[in-house]
């Protein structure tokens, strides 16, 4: 909360970074002290090198160390995570759970309405131009990773048909509720993904309780600003 009170208002961008070499091999050295095996899943290496660190200080610690390339990003790829422990309790080693997860991950779906454009323009992802006539007309991108990288699927006008174009697209997909899913959201509060809950609770009623949330990190944070929200699960 206290990073989207001070995104809100300070006049500095944050800059963000990828996690390098040095950041994966401390913890690799820490955490195959007692002979584990790791299984490491990262941010879509087509939005980050974050893999390719990984897989560098991964090849000191080889059979002891996966690296998964979630092809997803923030709670698309936390789904993924929590999937993977669903497969260590499960029984599966390390192998195992890499060779779930590369076919597993094609099937994960995360969609986000961001509440403005004022942060993409800020980081240099659309004109000044593009930001301010989206904002004359209350223009709510709703966006989507597909292959790796982000997709815009379309813009709605106003929260209320940005929401209802989530519940639409959500339904065209269709949740697997026997995997996780999980909502997102950014901001100082709760109240853009309550309101969206409340809205769109025919979708998972009678399926999934309770419903899990997670407010979205700095990093996917600094470009979506406050207020956007997000779903992430595996489709049908």
């Amino acid at each position: 909360m206290e990073f989207y009170e001070k995104l809100v208002t300070s006049d500095v961008m944050p800059s963000t970074s990828q996690a390098n070499y040095s950041d994966f091999e401390r913890v690799f050295a820490e955490e195959t002290r007692d002979a584990s095996e790791l299984v490491v899943i990262t941010l879509s290496s087509k939005l980050s090198g974050t893999y390719n660190s990984a897989m560098i200080a991964a090849e000191e610690y080889k059979d002891k160390v996966f690296v998964v390339d979630s092809q997803s990003v923030s709670i698309g790829a936390g789904i993924l995570a929590e999937f993977a422990v669903e497969l260590a309790r499960a029984g599966l080693n390390a192998r195992g759970i890499v060779k779930r997860l590369n076919v597993e991950r094609e099937n994960v779906k995360i969609i986000a309405m961001f509440d403005t454009l004022e942060y993409l323009k800020r980081g240099g992802r659309i004109s000044a131009t593009a930001a301010f006539a989206g904002s004359l007309l209350s223009l709510k991108p709703i966006i989507t990773v597909k292959d790796g990288e982000i997709s815009i699927l379309g813009k709605a006008r106003g929260t209320k048909h940005a929401n209802g174009y989530l519940i639409k697209e959500v339904e065209r997909v269709g949740i697997n509720f026997n995997k996780p899913w999980l909502l997102g959201y950014t901001g100082t509060d709760d109240s853009a993904i309550q309101g969206y809950m409340e809205e769109a609770k025919h979708l998972w009623e009678g399926n999934s309780e309770p419903i899990e949330t997670a407010i979205v990190g700095s990093v996917v944070g600094t470009h979506a600003g406050p207020g956007a929200i997000a779903i992430a699960f595996f489709k049908k």
